[in-house]
């Protein structure tokens, strides 16, 4: 298929046709480990029922009616979203990349309304992502998002080093509009941000008139343990975004504000035709009353713990490194091998993992993986880096 669209993507050679929970099923009818998700999407796997059920009982329904009009599923997931995250209101779409150009929009119009024309700047981490359009490729603090054949990018973007207590001393000023802090780099091979410098870094942005927001396209909606990954870096952004594992499966994107941030936006400032469509808002709901249960969030906590210090106690040569949170996991791996060539035997052998960074795995598996698979997929994953040491 890719053939006949367009060479974007490096697909696999593997057509997937069903799944259910962390299994899925290729057209062969061979059956791999989903340690991957849809890069985070699946939050709750594969054919999870209650989702099923939502999805079709909304599609019998309604499935879109534009923004020109309210609808009983959007207006009732916003109002459960911003109670469960404790956010003024919001704004939804349908991607991770365009819910952060509505937070851009947002910061940049703080900042004028705020400063004047000066006051245009946003800054972002080095080794962040953001998203693949214009806007959020120059927000991007990686490098090699930014090919020349693709310039001239936008101005105002500039980006300081994750955890350097230096950078934040000198970086804002009254040209600021907004710090935006990705709370785990993933893309960026899941580095880890400290909490106490993010903390400082929101503190001294604040000082000098910015708002701070928060890129959860990745790390939001359980991903990380916690509904919101910001809640353990605590400091308190004005404007979230998120995406990915939102609705399960469904396309969608939330952009989130609160305090200073909450009025900003105007009829007119920021539109998208299909945003919040009632199917993805009556997804959303099953995905947010499923991680919103007693004790969820605490198993998401135990199966990431439980991957992560069972790879460090193999002692595995070619590993250096293995961090995360929650269900959001980076292995590190040693510089002579290749990331990729661990993807490909690991597809071979039956596992679906990914790369982020330069040489890093990554695992994104459902939230709702199940012990047992957690084990197979372990189990697979042993045996390829083993025969990578050789």
């Amino acid at each position: 298929m890719e053939k006949k669209i367009v060479n974007n993507y490096g697909s696999f050679d593997k057509i997937f046709v069903k799944g259910k929970g962390a299994t899925l099923v290729d057209d062969g009818g061979r059956r791999y480990i989903d340690f991957i998700a849809g890069i985070g999407v699946n939050s709750l796997g594969h054919n999870y029922k209650p989702l099923v059920k939502a999805i079709r009982k909304q599609a019998g329904r309604e499935i879109h009616i534009s923004n020109y009009y309210l609808s009983d599923e959007g207006l009732a997931f916003a109002d459960e979203l911003l109670a469960a995250t404790g956010y003024e209101g919001g704004y939804f779409g349908n991607s991770g990349a365009e819910a952060n150009e509505a937070a851009i929009k947002l910061a940049r119009k703080y900042g004028y309304m705020n400063g004047g024309e000066k006051r245009r700047v946003i800054y972002t981490l080095e080794q962040s992502f953001h998203g693949r359009t214009i806007a959020t490729l120059t927000a991007t603090g990686q490098d090699r998002f930014h090919p020349a054949c693709f310039a001239p990018y936008v101005e105002g973007f500039r980006t300081i080093k994750a955890n350097d207590w230096d950078a934040i001393r000198t970086a804002f000023d009254d040209t600021t509009a907004a710090l935006f802090i990705e709370c785990v780099q993933g893309e960026g091979g899941v580095n880890l941000v400290d909490a106490k410098w993010a903390q400082a870094a929101a503190a001294a942005a604040r000082k000098e008139g910015a708002i701070v927001m928060a890129d959860e396209v990745q790390t939001g909606m359980g991903r990380c343990g916690t509904l919101l990954a910001s809640e353990q870096l605590g400091f308190e952004p004005d404007v979230v975004t998120l995406a990915k594992g939102i609705a399960g499966g469904i396309p969608m994107g939330a952009c989130l504000f609160r305090g200073k941030a909450a009025h900003v936006f105007e009829a007119g400032d920021h539109q998208s035709t299909f945003a919040g469509n009632p199917l993805a808002c009556a997804a959303g709901r099953v995905v947010l009353k499923t991680l919103t249960a007693p004790g969820f969030f605490g198993e998401v906590n135990r199966k990431g713990e439980y991957i992560r210090s069972t790879i460090k106690g193999w002692n595995v040569p070619i590993v250096t490194d293995v961090r995360g949170k929650g269900l959001m996991i980076g292995i590190g791996i040693a510089g002579t091998i290749k990331p990729f060539d661990i993807e490909v035997k690991c597809m071979d052998e039956g596992l679906c993992v990914s790369t982020a960074g330069s040489d890093v795995i990554r695992f994104l598996p459902p939230l709702t993986i199940s012990d047992k698979e957690i084990e197979k997929g372990l189990e697979i994953f042993r045996r390829v880096l083993t025969e990578f040491c050789r």
